[in-house]
């Protein structure tokens, strides 16, 4: 195929975008461990009034066609607070599908460097779908089940097309999986006593019915804890509101927990329910039957995910805190009867986080890769 063959699109209409979202159909057409993403949530990703990362940067949406057909489709991203936050003029790219074809790739790429370029920006990041807050990192080992809630998944043929393009890896993250019949490792359990009984640290279940002041701890921790990590991006005030609103209907507050010293936040944890095992069953539509699938299967998932566990420096000398969080997640867990759970995603140089996984005795079962090209 000749590139020149190639048509590159930018999406500027109501129906344009409805290709951008439905394309990904078409490659996964045949996929059983592909989870739909509902439509309603995609549009409101792509609305700039309705989407906080809109408020401080910048994206543009493009499709690939070939004689009239869709064949691709990619994101442009100019996150102005990483620039800052960072001092690195890099740009991003996410939400890429691509057809097994070499040249189609290519020209959403180049369509994505050559928008970065014009922005004054020297580097190509991603996929990131819009920052590493969000979805994030193309899938390159443990093609052999579906992802977990607010998880990526992509063909392997992926891997190519990034790499001949000329990608290079910037950092792994890891997902790791921890069977409940393996049980508890005694000696966390220990610890995690010891600080109990002996710690002015305390550690609780959020509280539902106070939801929008217990958002407001989880900010101070989150932004507080991660700074270190790479890549990490603070989320503004509407990020966080529009991101605890989007997890509400899936909290459990069994399974979420906030540590505490004399009532002011230090850490704090969270794992949800494995929802992608029942909206799979919707295949991208609430209505009119999709939001009754969903609700049907909800009742079945049998797993969760650890999505943030965190302690804000001052505290992290404080041995232990991070034992409890593991330990009552597992033991609540396994109580309510979810028979796995995932920690995803763990940067490949969290030393710190990788250990303590692995001293519960889970594995990397799962590999995602965050890429980068020089401009």
């Amino acid at each position: 195929m000749s590139a020149n063959s190639i048509e590159i699109i930018p999406v500027t209409s109501k129906k344009q975008q409805r290709e951008f979202i439905k394309f990904p159909w078409k490659i996964y057409k045949n996929d059983p461990y592909w989870v739909p993403p509902l439509i309603i949530d995609m549009k409101k990703m792509m609305n700039p009034r309705k989407h906080p990362f809109f408020e401080h940067s910048e994206v543009d949406f493009f499709l690939a066609r070939k004689a009239g057909t869709t064949v691709g489709r990619i994101a442009a991203i100019k996150n102005n607070r990483h620039i800052q936050v960072h001092n690195e003029p890099i740009g991003f790219f996410g939400f890429f599908e691509s057809i097994n074809e070499p040249e189609v790739a290519s020209r959403l790429f180049d369509t994505a460097a050559d928008w970065c370029r014009k922005k004054g920006l020297t580097a190509l990041r991603g996929p990131a779908n819009f920052s590493q807050n969000d979805t994030c990192g193309l899938l390159i080992d443990g093609f052999d089940s579906s992802p977990v809630i607010m998880m990526t998944y992509n063909p392997r043929y992926y891997i190519d097309l990034v790499e001949q393009y000329g990608f290079q890896k910037a950092m792994d993250l890891y997902a790791y999986y921890l069977a409940s019949s393996k049980g508890f490792p005694e000696r966390l359990v220990q610890i995690a006593k010891k600080i109990k009984q002996n710690s002015k640290i305390t550690v609780r279940s959020i509280n539902l019915k106070d939801f929008w002041n217990e958002v407001e701890k989880v900010k101070k921790v989150y932004n507080s804890a991660w700074s270190p990590n790479w890549g990490f991006v603070p989320l503004t005030e509407n990020e966080i509101k529009h991101l605890a609103k989007e997890l509400k209907p899936a909290v459990d507050p069994d399974i979420v927990y906030m540590a505490e010293d004399n009532g002011e936040p230090v850490g704090f944890s969270l794992a949800v329910p494995d929802l992608n095992q029942a909206i799979k069953a919707a295949n991208g539509r609430l209505f009119p039957f999709g939001i009754f699938k969903i609700l049907w299967r909800s009742r079945k998932v049998d797993g969760l995910r650890v999505i943030i566990m965190g302690v804000i420096p001052e505290y992290q000398k404080i041995r232990g805190i991070d034992a409890i969080f593991y330990w009552e997640t597992f033991r609540r867990g396994t109580r309510k009867g979810y028979k796995w759970g995932e920690f995803s995603w763990i940067l490949e140089n969290n030393k710190m986080m990788n250990r303590a996984a692995q001293l519960m005795g889970a594995h990397v079962y799962k590999t995602y890769r965050m890429y980068q090209i020089s401009l």
